[in-house]
């Protein structure tokens, strides 16, 4: 029981420290949630003039609409303010029981990590811009008019976007996931067939669900799971 409360005490402060951090991330949060519903009718705006596709009329199918893409917005934006809090808080948390070689990895990866997620993001929205392009003309080369709901059209180029964007973020996983020992670069070449499967899936529970999106939203990440592989072997040798 004394040894319990020896751990305790020894642990608590850590403990406070990764309350605290989380207790500013969620004022964060909010603060930012609350910015960007109130910002929403401007940053609306500027979204649809940059993504318009040509023969398409962006249409509400409700009076309420706007609201929840108001909530949506604050929503994205607050997730893009706090998700890099929450990495730079992980960073900071256990920046003083590493070594300097290791405090030196570590801020390697940051600008990394950061690439990877714009890399990913852009890659989605330009994919999902072609496709959406492609869609359009083809209803409209068979009489269909586009009358696309404003809602759907913006969660699904953003939001699909940032989630291939933290997709793209896997390849530092596994190489974590190496170094700490949980799995090994000779695992992943054995097992490719099925991470291909895993990220063609990933890939397909995302909109939109086209064939082509399909292909073209896999084929980096596949890519990359390669990288992964080599540069870790070639890194051992």
């Amino acid at each position: 029981m004394e040894e319990f409360k020896e751990n305790i005490e020894k642990f608590l402060p850590y403990f406070e420290d990764l309350l605290r951090r989380f207790y500013k991330g969620i004022i964060l949060f909010v603060v930012f949630f609350v910015l960007g519903f109130l910002s929403a009718a401007p940053i609306v705006k500027r979204l649809l003039e940059f993504t318009k596709v040509e023969g398409v009329t962006i249409a509400s199918s409700s009076p309420f609409n706007f609201v929840n893409i108001a909530m949506d917005v604050g929503f994205f934006l607050a997730i893009i303010v706090f998700v890099p809090y929450i990495i730079y808080s992980f960073y900071a948390f256990i920046v003083p029981a590493l070594t300097r070689s290791e405090k030196i990895k570590l801020l390697k990866s940051i600008p990394l990590s950061i690439a990877l997620f714009i890399i990913g993001f852009s890659y989605g929205f330009f994919t999902l811009s072609f496709s959406l392009e492609l869609l359009a003309s083809i209803n409209i080369g068979l009489g269909i008019a586009n009358f696309w709901n404003i809602g759907q059209f913006l969660a699904q180029v953003f939001i699909t976007a940032a989630l291939l964007g933290l997709v793209f973020e896997f390849p530092l996983v596994l190489t974590l996931l190496i170094r700490l020992g949980i799995i090994t670069s000779q695992t992943l070449k054995d097992k490719r067939r099925i991470a291909y499967f895993l990220l063609i899936l990933m890939c397909a529970l995302l909109p939109p669900t086209d064939g082509i999106s399909l292909i073209a939203m896999s084929l980096p990440l596949v890519l990359l799971y390669e990288v992964t592989i080599w540069f870790n072997i070639n890194n051992n040798k």
